[in-house]
């Protein structure tokens, strides 16, 4: 008797949640997906409040609030990087070679480690 469980038939995801979804613009709201989720970090590690976070940031607290929910249609991935600047971040571009001739690039974010 085989104590190995097996997995209901499912599919892999790509690593990207809202291309798996179908979602046009699939790898910037996956930029801003990770944006956001290290500007949470960063408002959590210096413990403030949205409402400290949005004077920071030069914005509205409700608005914040909308982005760290995940309402990205409010902000730009500029708009992003440059909250991130005003929490002492710097933001690095890289822009090379697609590894395979052929096919269209990819934008990937790399967290410091």
């Amino acid at each position: 008797m085989s104590t190995k469980k097996r997995l209901p038939a499912h599919t892999t995801g790509s690593g990207n949640i809202f291309a798996d979804l179908g979602l046009p613009n699939a790898e910037e709201h996956q930029l801003k997906a990770a944006l956001v989720v290290q500007l949470k970090r960063l408002m959590a590690e210096r413990e403030i409040t949205q409402i400290e976070a949005a004077k920071l940031v030069y914005m509205k607290q409700p608005d914040l609030s909308k982005v760290l929910r995940g309402q990205f249609k409010l902000v730009s991935v500029e708009k992003l990087m440059r909250m991130l600047t005003a929490f002492d971040q710097d933001v690095e571009i890289t822009v090379k070679p697609h590894r395979k001739r052929g096919e269209a690039g990819r934008i990937t974010f790399i967290p410091a480690a």
